[in-house]
C-alpha cells in the first residue's frame, strides 16, 4: 500500500458499520488524489444469480446526476431519428452505425433502440452483450419513446445488475459533489435495489454494503439501517 492510501485507511474504522450518510462524508474526507473520483457502491445480496428468477437488475435516475455526460447512441429510423437528436443523442442511425460497431468503433457509453430496429441491433449481440451495452426493454432502453430515454440517460440514469458472485456494483456520482447530493444519489440507488428484491429471495436480502471512491478505501455501511430507511 502507498503512503497516501495508508493514511486514508487509518481514518476508517474497519470494525464499524457506518450509516450511509456518514460513509459518504468519510469517503470525501479520505480522498487524496487530484482528479475527480467516482463514488461507487458494492452491495452483496442474498440471492442466487444462477437462478433466472433471482437475477436483480434495474435502472434508476440519480436525483443529482452522475456529474458527466454519457455519450448516447440511438438506433432508430424515420421520425424517431429527429426525436432522438432533439433529445440530445450523440449518434443516431441504423445500419450505418451497426457497420461501424462491427468494424470496432465503440465511442459511446449507452445505447437506446426502437423495437422496429432490434433486428439490426440483435446481430451485434456478441459485441455489445459482453460489454453490458445491449438495449433492454426492462431497462427502458428498447422503446419508441426515445426522447424520454435519451433525456433520462443524460440526466444521470444508471443501470445495475447482480454479478455471478451476487454483488451489485453501481456508481453514484462524482466526489466533487457535496456530501448531501452524493447521499441522495446513494439512497435512490438503494431504494431501487430494495424494490427489485425477487419474491423468491429468502432470508436476509441486503448482506453487505461497501462504498469507496475510485482510489480510496472501502467503507462498510450498516445494511440493516439502510433497509430500515425504506420500510
Amino acid at each position: 500500500m502507498g503512503k497516501n492510501y495508508s493514511n486514508s485507511l487509518q481514518k476508517v474504522d474497519r470494525n464499524r458499520l457506518y450509516t450511509l450518510e456518514d460513509a459518504v462524508t468519510l469517503a470525501k474526507e479520505t480522498s487524496w488524489v487530484k482528479f475527480d473520483e467516482t463514488l461507487d457502491m458494492a452491495i452483496r445480496l442474498g440471492v442466487d444469480p444462477r437462478h433466472s428468477d433471482q437475477v436483480v437488475r434495474g435502472a434508476v435516475v440519480l436525483p443529482n446526476g452522475m456529474g458527466k455526460g454519457a455519450k448516447v447512441l440511438v438506433f432508430a429510423k424515420g421520425e424517431k431519428e429527429k426525436e432522438a437528436r432533439d433529445a440530445g443523442a450523440d449518434y443516431v442511425g441504423a445500419e450505418d452505425l451497426a457497420e461501424k460497431i462491427t468494424s470496432g468503433w465503440m465511442d459511446f457509453d449507452r445505447i437506446v433502440a426502437t423495437p422496429d430496429v432490434m433486428g439490426i441491433v440483435g446481430k451485434l449481440g456478441k459485441i455489445l452483450g459482453p460489454r453490458g451495452l445491449m438495449p433492454n426493454p426492462k431497462l427502458g432502453t428498447v422503446t419508441f419513446d426515445v426522447g424520454k430515454a435519451v433525456k433520462e440517460i443524460k440526466l444521470g440514469k444508471v443501470e445495475y445488475r447482480v454479478d455471478k458472485t451476487a454483488i451489485v456494483h453501481v456508481p453514484v456520482g462524482k466526489l466533487s459533489f457535496d456530501a448531501r447530493k452524493l447521499y441522495e444519489n446513494a439512497a435512490a440507488v438503494m431504494e431501487s435495489i430494495i424494490k427489485a428484491k425477487p419474491s423468491t429471495s429468502k432470508g436476509r436480502y441486503l448482506k453487505t454494503i461497501t462504498i469507496s471512491s475510485t482510489m480510496g478505501p472501502g467503507i462498510k455501511v450498516d445494511p440493516v439501517a439502510v433497509g430500515n430507511m425504506f420500510d
